[in-house]
């Protein structure tokens, strides 16, 4: 089975004080860390455990600068035997723009399955696989949970909301949105970043990709970036049950809630 898996480097923001950059369309990433995407890194080891099982290759493939190789070569040393970035200059693509490269891109690869992270940890959009895959023409399914090879198939299951899954067939070939907690991401082992210095890494200059600015130009507009407000912590309401059930009642009225 031949898979190609998108990847994308996003800022690590747990555990700091985020700044908003002067133009407030973004955050400040100046000083941040980077790492790959989670959802991404579902995504990866799962097209590795299937190449494990079926055989066949992954390719994975990214839009981004000469520092996202980093992410690249760690995919490479998970098991990945190609990698693809595309060198977006100093264009900066929204959601559809993005999907319409990676579509141009993988069009003409050889490919039974594409995986993508369900969203991106940056813009929490999720819309770029399933664009990708209504571009490509192909099947696909979103927030993947589960999957297992099926008489060259795929049986898969998706969170659908209120926790209920939905399992089902998917024709391939065919784009998967991955969800996390699909798999447990392997350690990237020394061995591994030797192996991984030796395989191909090929770049691709957006501007040889021969889309029209219309195809590029973006359908959706940040307008202004800000910091949710800060608000009071949690009122810890203590007592007797009666009590506290007085106490419940008189905030719901505070808050214009009315007994139907």
């Amino acid at each position: 089975m031949d898979i190609i898996v998108c990847v994308k480097r996003v800022p690590f923001t747990q555990e700091v004080d985020l700044e908003i950059d002067p133009e407030q369309k973004d955050i400040d990433r100046e000083d941040l860390a980077y790492v790959i995407n989670d959802w991404d890194h579902y995504a990866i080891e799962a097209a590795v455990r299937l190449q494990e099982e079926l055989g066949g290759t992954v390719t994975a493939v990214n839009l981004g600068t000469e520092e996202d190789e980093e992410v690249l070569r760690r995919c490479l040393a998970m098991g990945a035997d190609r990698a693809i970035r595309i060198d977006p200059g100093k264009r900066r693509l929204d959601g559809n723009g993005v999907a319409r490269v990676l579509a141009r891109v993988i069009g003409p690869l050889k490919y039974d399955l594409i995986l993508t992270g369900v969203q991106a940890e940056d813009d929490n959009q999720g819309t770029v696989g399933i664009m990708t895959a209504e571009l490509l023409g192909v099947n696909h399914a979103a927030v993947v949970t589960g999957l297992e090879p099926d008489e060259g198939n795929l049986l898969i299951r998706c969170e659908l909301e209120g926790g209920v899954d939905e399992r089902s067939k998917i024709n391939l070939p065919a784009l998967l949105t991955v969800q996390t907690g699909l798999n447990e991401p392997r350690y990237v082992s020394i061995m591994g970043i030797k192996k991984a210095a030796k395989k191909p890494l090929e770049v691709v200059d957006l501007a040889d990709l021969g889309l029209e600015e219309a195809e590029l130009a973006p359908q959706t507009i940040i307008e202004e970036v800000f910091l949710p407000p800060e608000t009071g912590g949690a009122e810890m309401i203590t007592g007797d049950p009666a009590r506290i059930g007085e106490v419940l009642l008189n905030i719901l009225k505070e808050k214009g809630v009315r007994a139907s």
